[in-house]
């Protein structure tokens, strides 16, 4: 399972092995336990990679071995291409772009998705610096 975590400064992503119905039920029990609002639906989330990755065109190839069913891949421009996801969105604060998206793929896609995610970052950051 992929637990992509949305801030109003960007989102964070974690593998995880927890079933998703599992994981979304603990987090739909905590809710009512603190007498917190949840909303959960279905829905899709997307991220940029750059297209320069070394590891992206296994991604590519495993995409379209396994089928598109709850994943697809478009280049956006020369520099990123763009990751869609369909999953469930979980969040306690409906008017705003805060929350968690979390979607179960195949095993070897939720590796090499989190792996490129974890490389862009380490990209980024020496970028930055």
């Amino acid at each position: 399972m992929l637990k992509l975590t949305y801030l109003n400064n960007g989102f964070d992503l974690e593998h995880l092995t927890q079933p998703l119905e599992e994981w979304v039920a603990l987090r739909v029990i905590l809710a009512l336990r603190v007498g917190q609002h949840i909303s959960v639906e279905p829905s899709t989330a997307s991220f940029l990679l750059p297209v320069n990755l070394p590891g992206l065109d296994s991604l590519v190839f495993e995409a379209q071995r396994l089928g598109g069913d709850v994943m697809t891949l478009c280049a956006c421009d020369a520099e990123f291409i763009e990751i869609s996801l369909h999953g469930t969105w979980l969040t306690s604060h409906t008017t705003t772009e805060e929350g968690i998206f979390v979607t179960n793929l195949y095993y070897v896609i939720e590796f090499l998705l989190f792996r490129l995610w974890q490389e862009a970052q380490i990209g980024a950051t020496v970028a930055g610096e």
